[in-house]
């Protein structure tokens, strides 16, 4: 039926306006991962020979 396309339209926007909302609030709250501190890294004995030419 014709009549009801504008509800589809409707109802689809509004799946995606919810779904959006949901996204950005998912992402502000987790928080991202820690990143590994260089300089610890490079004061950590290492096992490997560095090549020199």
């Amino acid at each position: 039926m014709p009549q009801m396309a504008p509800l589809l339209w409707l109802y689809l926007y509004m799946f995606f306006l919810i779904g959006f909302v949901i996204f950005l609030m998912v992402n502000y709250f987790i928080k991202p991962f820690e990143t590994i501190d260089s300089n610890i890294i490079s004061k950590s004995p290492s096992n490997h020979l560095d090549w020199k030419l």
